[in-house]
């Protein structure tokens, strides 16, 4: 399971997940990536399941590259606690991600075997994904030229 080895403070503010993102919207290491239609926090264990599925899918063939990682500190309270008291206690760890944001990218496969298993991964993601792929990004580029 991925998390920080580190941290300068053990616990954070929500936040909030408005507009797009810039960063980390482009394919840089694969041929097909995962990108996210909507905002959401994804947590470490869902990222893990989506990179089995992947992984298994492509038996081992291929290269998949995580682009996002959990460092996010999500707190809980205990069940039936009165209001007050404080934060609760750091539970697990979160990534934030955006809308427009690439999470996964897969190499080196066809691109029907690529598809499949990006749609697999994003079953196990609580946000709605869409593939892209690096041919339709050169053909959109084509067309404006």
């Amino acid at each position: 399971m991925l998390s920080p080895k580190r941290i300068k403070f053990r616990k954070q503010q929500r936040g909030r997940m408005r507009g797009k993102a810039y960063r980390g919207s482009s394919l840089n290491f694969g041929e097909h990536g995962l990108q996210a239609v909507e905002p959401g926090w994804i947590t470490n264990r869902q990222i893990e399941a989506a990179r089995v599925a992947m992984t298994r899918h492509i038996k081992r063939g291929g290269k998949v590259w995580i682009r996002i990682f959990p460092d996010k500190p999500i707190t809980k309270k205990p069940a039936e606690t009165r209001m007050g008291k404080g934060k609760g206690n750091p539970e697990g760890w979160v990534a934030v991600v955006k809308s427009g944001r690439i999470m996964f990218e897969i190499g080196g496969v066809s691109r029907e075997l690529a598809a499949e298993a990006l749609r697999l991964a994003g079953h196990k993601l609580p946000v709605k994904t869409k593939m892209i792929s690096r041919e339709i990004i050169r053909e959109e580029s084509d067309e404006s030229a």
